[in-house]
């Protein structure tokens, strides 16, 4: 049964060159003088002297610095459990595991959370779960939205390509996984939320109308990325975002001797079960010759024998969730794919 949709969205949202200068000025303008800021360790220079210039020119007092190493929820718990009183706020600038780390922090503590993403490789920095380490393995854990996501735009186009190309990766696997859901619907009689597929699938067309990776491209992708982490709060699931091509790289985080990153596996991934599915596969093989995803693989290929073996492991990932790859033995299907495809082949070994 759907339930009734009421969320809390994000209020302030930028996207925009030299957003990163200006973090100090939506702090205060929001009513945070007091903040608690969580940073990617290493962030390159000089990103973390512009977040504490931004800082003091409003005098908005960061109250702890909380530099991120690793994303685990003992680690997390800790740095919450550390937070001096008066905190009215949390930030996340960095990568993906300060920001999941800061998205829980504040999501423990009931404090509005800040995402300042400086690249833009999966759609987590504006989704409803932190992905935290548990016991060595990768959990995603119930968390809240950001109240506020700064995106310099700059900063973004700035960061190393193949992170731009995974978040690209990641835009087009609504493709499949709204296709998923649908078959999960005629199968299974799985409900679906039409406003969470209707939002989810608008994103990849609105990235599509200027594939580029420029100032245009980054702000584009950064708003569909965004888009996706609220479809999945409207339907009070991953399902607008997230299906088959997802379960093979959870398989392959769980089973690869070397994980690539999220975005580049469940791109590859997407193309694959798109031929499955016998959809929008030329719709995918255009935006990834446009942008030189392809390439990007290419140069750093993949091993077709872990592949077969996360795609034999991916159904029994999450239990119960129906997609192309419950509907038939598909295991023939991709290893064929796999040896023949003229684009697949460039990309594995």
């Amino acid at each position: 049964m759907l339930r009734p949709t009421q969320i809390a969205i994000p209020t302030l949202v930028r996207a925009k060159a030299g957003a990163l200068d200006r973090l100090g000025r939506y702090l205060d303008r929001s009513g945070h003088r007091r903040v608690a800021v969580a940073m990617s360790q290493g962030l390159t220079a000089p990103l973390p002297d512009r977040v504490t210039s931004s800082l003091k020119e409003q005098n908005v007092e960061a109250a702890a610095w909380i530099e991120v190493a690793d994303n685990g929820l003992e680690s997390t718990v800790r740095a919450f459990a550390d937070l001096s009183k008066g905190v009215t706020a949390i930030v996340g600038v960095g990568g993906g595991k300060a920001l999941d780390v800061a998205k829980y922090i504040a999501f423990l503590g009931r404090l509005p959370y800040f995402a300042v993403p400086t690249s833009l490789s999966n759609d987590g920095f504006c989704s409803p779960q932190s992905s935290l380490t548990v016991r060595g393995a990768r959990r995603s854990l119930p968390a809240a939205l950001p109240f506020g996501v700064i995106v310099d735009t700059a900063v973004c186009l700035n960061a190393p390509r193949v992170l731009t190309l995974s978040g690209v990766g990641d835009l087009v696997a609504k493709f499949t996984a709204i296709r998923d859901w649908k078959l999960a619907f005629h199968a299974k009689g799985e409900p679906i939320d039409d406003f969470a597929t209707l939002m989810s699938d608008g994103t990849i067309y609105s990235f599509m109308s200027h594939p580029a990776i420029d100032l245009e491209g980054i702000r584009l992708l950064a708003t569909a990325l965004l888009l996706n982490g609220i479809a999945m709060e409207i339907c009070g699931s991953s399902r607008p975002a997230s299906g088959s091509e997802h379960l093979i790289s959870h398989a392959l985080d769980a089973t690869s001797a070397r994980p690539r990153l999220h975005g580049l596996q469940v791109g590859v991934a997407t193309y694959l079960m798109s031929v499955l599915q016998g959809e929008n596969t030329e719709r995918i093989t255009a935006l990834f010759d446009s942008t030189g995803f392809w390439d990007v693989i290419a140069a750093d290929p993949f091993s077709r024998d872990e592949w077969m073996t996360a795609v034999r492991k991916a159904p029994s990932i999450k239990e119960g969730y129906y997609t192309v790859l419950s509907s038939r033995d598909a295991v023939p299907e991709v290893e064929h794919l796999l040896t023949s495809d003229p684009r697949l082949v460039r990309c594995f070994q």
